[in-house]
């Protein structure tokens, strides 16, 4: 049990190290394989290229021979798009078992990274917004808008940002199943963030002692 790679370097399941007192984890989660695949890894895109690329090629070939002869030239593109389904598939269901995001009270932690892995920390004091991106099944995506401040690498957060947000990138939580639960943990934990009441030094009288 011990010799498993997560608890070499994980005391904690997707976290680098011990949480502090008094703070807990709300949910932990993954992306949906066949959901990552389709949405952050193009397969939509692909298959609909190969489509368009057999429509041409049966509709082509159907001038020049019978239409059943007509179907069988078409049979290399369908082996290759399958062939490329698989290979996005693959990738999108190693990049789902190598990541696990999490939610305490206090923060987000992204364990992410199929190669090479890492931890991304991103305290909620320093999330200004976040949304949800519902879909049919129950699954989406929720997106966290950090401060100016914070500037995350696209090479680095890739395949877990917000779609189509080149120029300052944004952390997300790519594809979980259940996003509408995922989203009221995260609000919970913003609540809990913003309840606590803020110390703000000030300077004292003069005269008084330190």
């Amino acid at each position: 049990m011990t010799d498993h790679p997560d608890f070499k370097t994980e005391p904690v399941p997707g976290l680098p190290e011990h949480l502090p007192d008094g703070e807990t984890i709300l949910w932990q989660g993954r992306p949906v394989a066949g959901r990552l695949a389709w949405d952050a890894l193009w397969l939509k895109w692909a298959l609909a290229y190969f489509a368009v690329l057999i429509v041409w090629r049966v509709v082509a070939s159907a001038s020049l021979m019978s239409f059943g002869a007509a179907l069988g030239t078409a049979i290399p593109l369908v082996v290759l798009a399958a062939v490329v389904a698989g290979v996005l598939y693959g990738i999108a269901l190693w990049q789902a078992k190598s990541t696990l995001y999490t939610i305490t009270t206090a923060r987000v932690v992204m364990r992410i990274g199929a190669a090479v892995s890492m931890t991304l920390n991103l305290p909620l004091t320093k999330v200004t917004s976040a949304g949800v991106a519902l879909r049919k099944d129950g699954s989406g995506t929720i997106t966290l808008d950090m401060q100016s401040d914070e500037r995350l690498s696209l090479f680095m957060l890739w395949p877990h940002n917000r779609p189509w947000r080149w120029n300052r990138p944004q952390p997300a939580l790519r594809c979980v199943a259940d996003a509408a639960a995922v989203a009221d943990h995260l609000g919970h934990a913003a609540d809990l963030v913003m309840s606590q009441p803020k110390v703000t030094p000030a300077p004292l009288p003069e005269g008084m002692p330190a």
